[in-house]
């Protein structure tokens, strides 16, 4: 008889769990189905944990992680208390990650570890952070976000005796790195700069699909995205319910709703409508990719990393709707005058930040002076770049009033 049908978990690294009640094992084609490919630095195996747990767990004590509590999505954290922050964005991404791994037998755990990992490498004020690092870094290589969430649990993060990094398995670091699909064109060039150093252990295998759990982990992303930054739009009052009549996917939800005149009732009726969009969501991902697994027939992981498509997707009408609704967010939220105005600020608290520590390395905590002495002036940017990418948006305000004269409010 086998683990399944003795109602144990089979997981990677001889680890098994009992199954809950109404729990179904991880179907065949699961990454935990079979033994991970392993860590870059050998370790031996956990008794209480899988593999991909010990990954999930080692992102959640990380350094990186605690900052995103303090790191911008949309609103910088100062504008108000229940707008989100890149940790309860990752905290949502994880949660709708697990409910699709769930539905399609996936292995929750990497699904997770993966949700929770996709955003370390943001730097402050979010992707106004990110245009400013990538413009000063054209001539050291350039900044991409996906690309620095590697480079933190491949080396930045300093907490293990033996190596540097978090040592994630194999698995983990081929989802981070596939996080926008197979890594084939110039797009991902500093994706695959990074991975590089991985060939003399063992190729991420770029060109090839990622695992079922690394596409739950991207489309959560999307979903949770597009969801709550309609409930931040509505409660930063750059949208109304009225607007979003004639949104894609929100409309009807909208239109099926009581008045929001009804006293007492706006704040349940904006929560009502994100509430159903992400149902929407993840229940069309989860029928569409039903379909496609029982296309592909997979036997096994292998399986899925080969398929010609992706295997966990939206279906057509669906992708279409979300990418009218990304556009209708960015034309009313993400390019509001509001938005631009301080995002425009944060890129030159970026900038200033960045300019002056390159021209004045004393300027520098002593830690990261050390670090980028006697380097090349590439090198040297590298390290600078990595220190204010690393910086949560408080401390880089905090930063910028230290070294200059005068600091943008940022409201």
């Amino acid at each position: 008889m086998g683990k399944a049908e003795q109602g144990i978990r089979p997981s990677a690294g001889g680890y098994g769990a009992e199954l809950r009640p109404g729990e179904r094992a991880p179907a065949s084609y699961a990454a935990g189905a079979i033994p991970s490919r392993g860590r870059h630095f050998a370790e031996p195996d956990c008794p209480t944990r899988s593999p991909f747990q010990r990954d999930r767990d080692r992102v959640l004590h990380s350094t990186a992680f605690r900052r995103l509590i303090h790191k911008t999505q949309v609103f910088v954290f100062h504008e108000g208390d229940h707008f989100r922050t890149r940790l309860t964005h990752s905290l949502e991404v994880a949660q709708i990650a697990r409910t699709i791994s769930r539905q399609l037998r996936l292995d929750e755990d990497l699904a997770e570890a993966l949700a929770l990992a996709h955003d370390l490498g943001h730097p402050p004020f979010g992707h106004a952070g990110e245009r400013a690092l990538d413009r000063l870094m054209a001539d050291f290589g350039g900044f991409d976000h996906n690309a620095q969430s590697l480079r933190v649990v491949m080396t930045l993060e300093r907490k293990y005796l033996a190596f540097d990094g978090l040592n994630l398995t194999w698995e983990a670091l081929e989802g981070l790195a596939k996080h926008n699909g197979p890594i084939v064109d110039a797009m991902h060039e500093p994706v695959r700069k990074v991975i590089r150093r991985l060939d003399a252990w063992q190729s991420l295998e770029p060109a090839r699909w990622a695992s079922g759990e690394a596409q739950a982990a991207a489309l959560a992303d999307d979903i949770a995205y597009v969801s709550h930054d309609i409930d931040d739009g509505l409660r930063a009052g750059l949208i109304s319910l009225e607007d979003l009549r004639s949104a894609p996917l929100a409309g009807d939800i909208v239109a099926s709703l009581p008045a929001a005149e009804v006293a007492g009732m706006r704040g349940r009726l904006t929560y009502e409508v994100t509430r159903r969009m992400i149902t929407r969501l993840i229940s069309d991902v989860v029928v569409e990719s039903r379909v496609r697994l029982a296309n592909l027939a997979p036997v096994s992981p292998t399986d899925i990393r080969a398929a010609r498509e992706g295997v966990v997707a939206f279906s057509t009408p669906v992708m279409e709707e979300i990418k009218r609704l990304k556009s209708f967010l960015m034309q009313r939220v993400y390019r509001s005058p509001r938005v631009m105005d301080v995002m425009d600020d944060a890129q030159d608290v970026v900038a200033n930040l960045f300019g002056r520590y390159l021209s004045d390395p004393a300027t520098l905590p002593e830690t990261w002076r050390v670090a980028q002495r006697d380097l090349s002036e590439r090198a040297r940017a590298r390290v600078i770049a990595d220190f204010v990418a690393g910086m949560t948006d408080r401390y880089a305000i905090d930063e910028h009033r230290r070294l200059f004269d005068a600091t943008p409010e940022l409201r």
